[in-house]
Order: C-alpha cells, then sequence, then structure tokens
C-alpha cells in the first residue's frame, strides 16, 4: 500500500477514493470552509489602521500569489490564523501589488512573515518554516510583556 499523500494539498491515494466511492463518507474538503480566509489582504492605506495602531498581535505574511513556497505556507498560515482567532490579527500583502510596504521593512525574500505588537515588529520569519515554529514565535509573541 502507498503512503498517504498530504491531504491539505488536496492529494489522495486510489485506496481512498475507493473508500469514498463505497461508504458515505468526505474525504474531500468542505468547499465551503476552504474559501472563508481567516486573512485579511490590506494595502498601504490601511496598513496603519490595520497593524501598526492595533493593540494585539498582528502577523503581516508578504508574498506573490504564484510563488510555490507562499502557495506551500498559505494553508498553514490560513489554520494558524482560525486556531489564534480573537488573540491575534493575521494579514498578507501581495508585494508584487503593493511595493512600497515590502520596502518599507526591507523585505528581501518571498514569504516573509513580520510579527506587530503595539505597532513593532517583535520578530519574523523568512522562507519556508515549519509550522511548530511558527506556533512557537506566536506563542511568544503573545506571552511578551508590552513595554
Amino acid at each position: 500500500m502507498k503512503p498517504l499523500l498530504v491531504k491539505s494539498f488536496g492529494l489522495y491515494t486510489k485506496m481512498e477514493k475507493r473508500l469514498a466511492c463505497r461508504w458515505p463518507i468526505n474525504i474531500v474538503p468542505d468547499l465551503k470552509e476552504k474559501s472563508k480566509a481567516m486573512t485579511k489582504e490590506i494595502t498601504k492605506t490601511n496598513f496603519r489602521n490595520e497593524v501598526i495602531d492595533s493593540m494585539t498581535l498582528a502577523l503581516v505574511q508578504f508574498k506573490k500569489e504564484w510563488s510555490g513556497a507562499c502557495q506551500i505556507i498559505s494553508p498553514v498560515y490560513e489554520e494558524l490564523a482560525r486556531s489564534y482567532k480573537g488573540q491575534a490579527r493575521f494579514f498578507s500583502v501581495d508585494v508584487e501589488k503593493e511595493t512600497s510596504l515590502p520596502e518599507e521593512y526591507g523585505i528581501m525574500e518571498i514569504p516573509t512573515i513580520l510579527f506587530f505588537k503595539t505597532g513593532q515588529v517583535v520578530d519574523h520569519v523568512k522562507g519556508l518554516v515549519p509550522k511548530n515554529v511558527l506556533i512557537s514565535k506566536i506563542e511568544n509573541a503573545l506571552a511578551a510583556r508590552q513595554n
């Protein structure tokens, strides 16, 4: 039997597809749930109101829609946004549409996630990182005392 493929990317084994035909189970993720994006795309005009002036932890992902690395980390980022709803706010910036924000924060590598707390960058992540590293950084930022 082949090893199971990663379900978060919509890949399934032949065995799972056959089982789905025989039994009334749904192995395909609910499309309505997938369409509910928890992250909000922001621009330079609303960046100050949404991120800088916010008192809660704000994560901003700088990405390109066509980038493979960004496509890999986006489902993880969305899942974390659902998990930390109410504790942290999650945003994304398309660096091809908004060129001034990446320049302002020195973004050279895509994807990059900046962690903002009370208007200041308190942490960052560059490139592809495991989910547990992101969770650890979020937990540390949430636990950090505000100055």
